[in-house]
């Protein structure tokens, strides 16, 4: 193991860190996604990270992130100092070192004060007490590592191995490269306005960039609810992928709707924005909340049911069903980079099982010349592009409906079967979009 003097001497005397609590709530947080919860979750439950305010909270979050996006490249830093491999199971101390690794290199902190909070916080735990000195070393080897190393490093070293050989069959070897470099960012955020007339009035006082038809691009995001408008309902988040697949549905006035997996409710508004008579249904009652409180805010009003869409049986049949159907989210990595880490190749596997039920049980609910749109929030082609194609082999009484560049906004989103493709891939320079996929199919008369 390194030999080198520790940067920071032990102090006999109690002391308050600087910034201790943010890197300790960073940690929690690590050793909750371990646990098998997601991102969002662990985000909800961890005290430490809630007991955060203003710049110690955002800075927890950085960490966090940071350490999901940069997971392999920050192992690349620390690792050729260590004089053996860590055990699989030293979990703790690996993430103490992805925490002071992405403080060093990517975040910009003085090595001193990143050394001397993850000294801190290995003392702090039984499991890394005996670690200190370690650390403490390699912080100082991590401070002097040539940067050229780590610039040199491919684009792919984030990325695991089968989810980049799914990139680049499915969508291009140049393609998946743009798609990790912009898994390694922060995204933007993105608004979805009731119409362009008030997305274009929004845009100036916000200080954000119109992006599709009727979003806003926010390059600092901060906290959601200070922003503008937000308490007044004004406008919702909702990335730009995830407001195309309900444009599909076309002139929704007056019609009636049905959004299956409807939950957090970004679709189910835009939808009854647009005049639908909508009817929302999600199997999570804690997603429901949130749809319900979304809609209450922005003063849009849906019918909902909290049941299994396997499960529900309407009265009545739709002009348009909308389904977003449960899938491995790959398309939101962005967002949400502990999926890189959380998911397998094989869940897609059975996810396409779910997705063929549910798409067999929903066609009893459209009408004669009715659509049914599916959905799902995946880069990966069994969850999207081999799901149509089975439908339409299986359901002759259904007809694929191309998707237009009208319906799009122009946006480069359509593939060669007529269906709708998203990658983050799509404005890379702005910031990418999430994975979407779509397939807009008819039902004959």
């Amino acid at each position: 193991m390194p030999k080198n003097p520790p940067i920071t001497q032990p102090s006999k005397k109690p002391k308050i860190i600087e910034g201790l609590a943010s890197r300790g709530a960073a940690l929690d947080i690590l050793r909750l996604l371990r646990s098998g919860l997601a991102l969002d979750e662990a985000l909800s439950v961890s005290k430490t990270f809630e007991s955060l305010e203003g710049a110690d909270r955002g800075f927890a979050r950085a960490l966090v992130m940071t350490v999901l996006r940069r997971r392999n490249t920050l192992d690349e830093i620390y690792a050729p100092f260590l004089d053996r491999p860590l055990k699989p199971n030293q979990h703790e101390v690996r993430a103490i070192l992805r925490l002071a690794a992405a403080q060093i290199v990517f975040l910009e902190t003085p090595p001193h004060a990143a050394a001397s909070t993850a000294v801190d916080l290995a003392r702090e735990r039984r499991e890394t007490a005996g670690f200190a000195k370690l650390i403490n070393a390699l912080c100082r080897r991590m401070a002097e590592a040539d940067p050229e190393r780590i610039k040199a490093l491919p684009p792919r070293t984030d990325t695991p191995g089968w989810f980049w050989r799914k990139l680049e069959r499915s969508h291009g070897a140049k393609a998946a490269r743009t798609i990790a470099q912009v898994h390694a960012s922060e995204p933007p955020l993105d608004l979805s306005f009731r119409t362009s007339a008030d997305r274009d009035e929004w845009a100036e006082k916000l200080g954000a960039e119109p992006v599709g038809e009727v979003s806003l691009r926010q390059l600092d995001r901060g906290r959601i609810e200070n922003i503008e408008g937000y308490e007044d309902g004004i406008w919702w988040v909702q990335d730009l992928a995830a407001t195309l697949p309900a444009r599909l549905a076309g002139d929704v006035a007056g019609k009636r709707v049905y959004d299956l997996c409807a939950a957090p409710g970004g679709k189910t508004m835009q939808l009854v924005a647009a005049g639908a008579d909508v009817t929302a249904v999600d199997i999570s009652p804690s997603r429901m909340e949130r749809l319900t409180a979304n809609l209450q805010r922005t003063n849009l009003k849906a019918t909902s049911f909290i049941c299994d869409v396997l499960d529900w049986q309407p009265e009545e049949l739709a002009d348009v069903v909308l389904l977003d159907a449960p899938c491995t989210a790959t398309g939101t990595v962005r967002r949400h980079p502990d999926l890189l880490w959380s998911k397998k190749e094989e869940d897609a596997e059975a996810l396409a099982v779910l997705q063929d039920r549910m798409l067999d049980h929903v066609t009893a609910m459209v009408a004669p010349g009715g659509l049914l749109i599916f959905a799902t929030c995946s880069l990966l082609p069994e969850e999207g592009e081999e799901r149509a194609a089975r439908f339409l082999k299986t359901h002759p009484e259904f007809e694929r409906v191309p998707v237009t560049e009208e319906d799009v906004a122009g946006l480069p989103v359509i593939n060669r079967d007529g269906d709708l493709r998203c990658t983050p891939a799509v404005l890379a320079d702005k910031g990418g979009m999430d994975g979407f996929f779509a397939a807009r199919f008819r039902k004959k008369d």
